[in-house]
């Protein structure tokens, strides 16, 4: 047995996490969340509120799917004035598919007052009837402090009696709720020591926001002084700035000495392994690209574009990596850029699988091919696909699977059929085919949506490797200023297996900049599933 101390993770994404401005989960959304939470091995996830919209109440009829963590209902203590029978809100939480309750009260007087407008002993009831009856209905209780360490500031005694009367009463847990994210590390140490004079550490737990930059860092304030449930949300997802960042401090607690020589939590190594899955599946389901520079997830987090740096990390990676990127199912990369020596030519060819020789002087030529075009604009970190490409041309082992003779774009303001006025772009893209000449017709709603339909119209005996090619991101940067000024365009494709590669293309010419990322797109493509040469 373990002679380390239990901490318990509490994941609030689909509820907490659904404040989030543009952030609406449909049900079979939640349920990929709730599954990839309880693979990941948390030990409760929040599901929301039972009977106050059909998603949250359809998502408490699929309990008995989790196989690690306590499903928890979400909703207020008893309103004052009303029986507990007599509450139907209330009455929702008790009939709810769930393990655990957490009931959300005031704990600061100024909100009792003037949001409830009842009186601070009313409160204290409220809390007190409401935790003996999850308790009684066979639940586990647990009380979220709202504005605990605000209402801690202001009435010492009476935020500590909220906290008192939850615990005396049979709350499991007892949550301190930094509502408004404002407060700091220090004062979070500081409040919750105090705090677990009244109520045992073992039954307190920590909920920040992420208004000052600080969520995380309160939240590891908050277990040094004595709090054992941790509650975030993956992504840090949130309103206002978001929630502490469960994708953060859950390898935190892991890998660092502080935290991992003291505290055990129910994620295992293995699991951990799938931390960097989990954060992107949401961002996919949000339909947004991942923080590239997220802590330990993102794909910057163990990235260097610095010679002398990926020199160093050729020979050992700890010199400029603080944990292994595999432990959280990320990798390393030595990104190519102007900044970059071979090393990081060397090492991201091994990444691709393209084999290469250092000696051979086609290397040095593709350094030089790479430094000369970022000089002109292209930014090969950011476009994986284009680097590969243009690697493998250099190194003499790409096949021209078609060459495109010419494009037209048009683009006009008309009357539609029922009389309003709309622009419409039309394209036309000739392209020769393993010896046949195909001329395609696109329409879109813009000159490049027109371009894309065109040129993936027909390509003759390639058409199957592309029928899934998307579009799904367009980003475009102006280099210079002026008229003449120079563009680049950035590329995010997706294919119907949902894998992602960005492609770069420069020029003056904004639809030439397009055109030139769209066929590095398609020629990825090709490549990558195996199209034959012509």
């Amino acid at each position: 047995m373990s002679d380390k101390e239990r901490l318990y993770l509490y994941d609030t994404t689909l509820r907490d996490g659904v404040q989030t401005i543009g952030v609406d989960f449909s049900l079979e959304d939640k349920l990929l969340i709730a599954e990839t939470l309880d693979a990941l091995g948390l030990d409760y996830i929040e599901g929301g509120y039972p009977g106050a919209n059909p998603v949250d109440t359809a998502l408490f009829e699929h309990r008995r799917l989790y196989k690690n963590a306590s499903f928890t209902a979400f909703g207020m203590t008893k309103r004052a004035g009303r029986s507990i029978s007599n509450d139907p809100g209330f009455q929702d939480l008790l009939r709810a598919e769930c393990d655990s309750v957490c009931l959300v009260a005031k704990s600061w007087d100024y909100h009792v007052r003037v949001a409830l407008g009842i009186t601070n002993e009313e409160n204290l009831s409220g809390i007190s009837e409401s935790v003996k009856a999850v308790k009684e209905a066979g639940r586990e209780p647990m009380v979220d402090c709202e504005h605990f360490f605000d209402g801690y500031k202001a009435d010492k005694d009476y935020a500590l009696s909220c906290a008192r009367t939850a615990y005396d009463d049979g709350a499991r847990w007892i949550i301190l709720c930094d509502t408004n994210g404002g407060t700091l590390p220090t004062e979070i140490e500081e409040i919750v020591s105090e705090v677990t004079k009244v109520v045992p550490g073992d039954h307190l737990g920590i909920h920040t926001h992420n208004d000052t930059e600080n969520a995380v860092a309160n939240t590891l304030a908050a277990i040094r002084a004595g709090a054992r449930q941790v509650q975030g949300t993956l992504n840090g997802l949130g309103e206002r700035c978001g929630n502490a960042n469960l994708t953060s401090i859950i390898p935190t607690l892991m890998l660092k000495s502080e935290f991992a020589d003291r505290y055990d939590i129910g994620v295992k190594p293995e699991q951990l392994r799938t931390l960097t899955h989990a954060s992107r599946m949401l961002d996919e389901l949000l339909n947004r690209a991942p923080d590239r520079h997220a802590p330990y997830v993102g794909e910057s987090a163990f990235s260097t574009k610095a010679g002398i740096h990926a020199s160093a990390i050729l020979k050992d990676p700890s010199t400029y990596e603080h944990v292994d990127p595999d432990l959280v199912g990320n990798q390393r990369r030595l990104l190519v850029s102007d900044q970059g020596g071979k090393s990081n030519i060397i090492s991201e060819l091994e990444r691709l699988g393209i084999k290469a020789s250092k000696d051979d002087p086609k290397l040095t030529h593709l350094l030089d091919e790479v430094k000369s075009r970022e000089a002109g604009g292209y930014a090969y970190e950011a476009a994986d696909a284009s680097f590969e490409l243009l690697a493998r041309r250099t190194l003499g082992n790409v096949p021209r699977f078609f060459d495109v003779d010419s494009f037209r774009v048009m683009v006009e303001r008309r009357h539609n059929a029922v009389g309003e006025l709309v622009t419409m772009s039309e394209a036309t893209v000739k392209v020769h085919v393993n010896g046949s000449t195909m001329m395609s017709v696109g329409e879109g709603n813009g000159p490049i949506n027109a371009l894309d339909t065109a040129l993936r119209k027909d390509l003759g005996k390639y058409q199957d490797f592309i029928d899934d090619l998307e579009l799904v991101d367009y980003k475009v940067r102006i280099l210079t200023g002026g008229t003449d000024a120079v563009t680049r365009v950035l590329v995010e494709s997706r294919d119907g297996k949902g894998e992602r590669w960005f492609t770069v293309g420069v020029s003056p010419n904004i639809v030439d900049a397009s055109f030139e990322a769209l066929l590095d797109s398609i020629n990825y493509k090709l490549i990558r599933d195996g199209a034959p040469a012509p």
